[in-house]
Formats: structure tokens, sequence, C-alpha cells
């Protein structure tokens, strides 16, 4: 059988050739392999299938440069050694009522961010600025399909428009995966314990990338850690952040705990900055319980991930634009600078659009509908950004506080591909996350 979603393709060496690279590795021994396996003329067949393994486990082999500047472990132990200092806990005053409300606000603030920026997944700013300005707008000021010409962009507005729930998505499938996963095995729950759950809950072909490579692993009867990076080109790109929301929900004020359950999840599927993406969104998570501040909630996201990482560099980066007075366009113009959204490893990669994430945040003016239409605005993955931001916004302001223009839509609503949760009360799942983080 020979299945696109199943066999290695050009497409994976060129990720793996920028990956390698991106970790420090020298590939100069290897570029004329790479080269010629990704020639047009080359066949994908069983005999390229099996050069294109050898070729990544050579990769997977090199040395990291003695020069490299960063310090990148895996393994929960190493990242703990290399984090700056932190508060681990915080203190958290709240009752019952007002912390149900934080949480019942991160879920209602993930499902409204992340259909904002749902149509315009794979979609550019070529696409969506003339849009805009067409309209004469310069920022989302509501549901994409609500804008004048948005069917320019390809998009079911006829059936946006009916829309009276959630719709099911990967970004919110796996927070709801997250709370299944600690609802039957509880906060001990383990890799092993995460990998039984696909393998037993989530179909493989709904995996995307490196939860796809992952899975592939898995089936093979390669164990996590081994899973994230074996023949993984996709390791260090956003699929692990996304999964991070549960575990900070189910961890109020206690980020170094959010942080770890996130590293047991996102360990499987992802090594160092993948890992990363998915605790620092835990343990922010965590800390807008109690936190207000945007910077403040950065910040100790942060003091969880390793600080000599290419992560937490540029998150840096981000806070020193906002510390120098940067204008919200400038930021913008700095990301595309930086990555270039054609290209889909930075179009997909935890540090693209974690720095956007962190621009979202920062440039919010804590206000939740600024801070998700400047997350989706500057495109690379939207749906993701506007569910990541969306999430610590309704945290931190909770559930009474966020606008009915994007809330009404979902109707309290959420539909999954997770079994038992096909369809499902969004101020349920608030008040089964509570129970949850209060178990023993």
């Amino acid at each position: 059988m020979k299945h696109i979603w199943l066999w290695l393709r050009k497409c994976d060496l060129e990720i793996e050739h920028h990956q390698a690279n991106d970790e420090g590795k020298n590939t100069a021994s290897l570029n004329a392999e790479f080269k010629r396996l990704t020639a047009p003329e080359i066949e994908e067949d069983v005999r390229f299938q099996e050069q294109v393994g050898a070729l990544l486990d050579k990769t997977d082999a090199l040395p990291v440069r003695p020069d490299y500047p960063f310090n990148e472990p895996s393994d929960l132990a190493g990242i703990w050694t290399q984090r700056p200092e932190g508060p681990r806990t915080l203190e958290l005053k709240h009752d019952s009522d007002a912390v149900l409300d934080r949480i019942h606000g991160a879920w209602l603030g993930r499902c409204a961010g992340c259909l904002l920026g749902k149509p315009l997944e794979g979609k550019k700013t070529t696409d969506l600025w003339p849009l805009l300005k067409a309209a004469g707008k310069s920022m989302l000021d509501d549901y994409v399909w609500k804008l004048s010409g948005a069917e320019k962009l390809n998009i079911d507005v006829a059936a946006l428009n009916k829309l009276r729930h959630m719709p099911e998505d990967d970004d919110t499938n796996y927070t709801v995966t997250g709370l299944a996963i600690v609802d039957g095995a509880g906060m001990g729950f383990t890799a092993e314990t995460v990998a039984d759950f696909w393998m037993n809950n989530i179909p493989l072909l709904h995996t995307c990338t490196a939860e796809r490579v992952a899975y592939r692993n898995l089936t093979n009867e390669i164990p996590p850690p081994r899973s994230a990076s074996y023949r993984n080109p996709y390791r260090e790109w956003i699929g692990a952040q996304i999964r991070a929301d549960f575990f900070g929900y189910v961890a109020p004020g206690n980020p170094e705990l959010a942080a770890e359950l996130a590293w047991r999840d996102a360990c499987i599927s992802h090594v160092k900055n993948g890992i990363y993406g998915e605790m620092w969104v835990a343990a922010m998570l965590a800390a807008a319980v109690v936190e207000k501040d945007p910077l403040r909630i950065i910040e100790v996201g942060l003091s969880e991930v390793p600080q000599r990482s290419r992560l937490a560099e540029a998150i840096r980066d981000v806070i020193g634009w906002f510390a120098d007075g940067k204008s919200y366009a400038d930021v913008v113009a700095l990301v595309h600078q930086r990555w270039d959204e054609n290209n889909p490893h930075h179009w997909c990669h935890v540090i693209s659009n974690a720095q956007i994430v962190a621009v979202g945040l920062l440039w919010s003016e804590k206000n939740y509908e600024t801070a998700i239409t400047r997350a989706v605005y500057p495109c690379f993955d939207t749906d993701c950004n506007g569910a990541t931001v969306g999430s610590i916004m309704g945290m931190s302001l909770g559930a009474k506080a966020l606008p009915s223009k994007w809330t009404a839509v979902l109707n309290d609503t959420l539909q999954s591909g997770v079994v038992g949760y096909h369809t499902a009360r969004i101020s349920e799942l608030a008040a089964k996350t509570l129970e949850i983080s209060r178990r023993t």
C-alpha cells in the first residue's frame, strides 16, 4: 500500500534538512545525498522509502556543533536544570466559583479564538490583507466570514453563517483528549498512557505531521520518547504546543505541575523546542488564573523552559520589542522578516507561531478581541494561534468578561472527534475540569 500519509516524501527530506540545521548540526557531508533524493525524477517507491529512511537516520546521528550557542535537552530532568528561577507555584486566592469562571473562560476563549482562525488556516497575508483593505478595514473585528468579500478566500460563507456551535477541529480535539486522559488515568498519567490513548481512540489518519509520524512509530513498537525523534522531521513543529491547554486548566496556580504534565504529553511526538512550546503554554495558562498582566504570564511560562533555548530567545526578543515601545505593525513586520510564511517549515514551526502568540498577548491591551484578532492577523498557523491566545486571555479574564460577540455563536456547544465527547456542553467541560483538578 502506498499512502501519502504513511510514506516518507521529498517534502519530509526538505523539512529534515532545515530541522537538522536548526538544531545545530552540520549537514554539509549529507548535502549531496539530500539533493539527489529530492530531485524531481526520483520515484517514491519502496527503494526510495529505504533511502530516505537511511538518510533520516544519518541526520539523527549527526553531532551538534561545538559552537552551537543553545542548550536544549528533551528529558524532564535536563529541562529542569536549564530553567531560570521561577515562582513554580502561585497563591490561588479565588474561591471555587471564581476559578470555575476562569476555567470556563479558557474553554470558551479557546473555542472562539480557534473559530476565528479556522477559515484562515493555510491562507497567507497576500490573501487576507488585501481583502481587509478592500473592505476598508485595517484589522479583523469579527469572524472572517462576516467580512465583505470573504467568499474570495474560498471559504463556505453560507455554511459558516449558519454555525451554532464550535465545529470539530484538531486544536479543540486535543484539549478534550487531555481531559479524557487525566480523567481516566489521573494526574499520574505517563507518556505511555498518552500513547495508548491515541492508539485506542484517535484514528491514525486524523493526525498530522509530528503526531502522524509518532503514531506510525508507536504502531511499530517504538515507544516514547524515541517515538518523537525516530524519522520525524516535524519534531519541533507546533503540534505539541496546541495540545497544552488542558494541562494548564487542570493545574490552576501551579505552572510547574502544568509544564510537567505537558512534557509527559509532548515527549511522545516532539523534542527540544517542540516540547518547550507545550510546556510554556501550559505554564502560562496555570499562571493566568492568578495573573492579569500578559507580560507576567509570559515570564512565568518562560520560567519553566530552558533559558538558553531558541524558543526562549525568540520570546525574549518579542518582550524586548514590547519594552522598546514598538507598534503592533512594526512587530508583525519583524516576525515576517524572520520567518517566511511560504516556507512550510516556518509556517508550522513552534517558534514562529510562539512569537505570534506572544505578540497577540503583549499587544492585546488586556482586551480579548484585540488579543485574538492580533494573533490571527499575521497569518501563519491562524487557528492554532487564535486558540492559544484566546485560551490564555479567557483564563485571565474569565467567562463572564468575554464579549458575547465572540462566544454567542458557540451556543455552549463543542463538537469533537473524541469518543464520549462528540457533542459536549462547554460549561460542562469546564465544570469537569475543575472537578478533576481537585481530585487527590
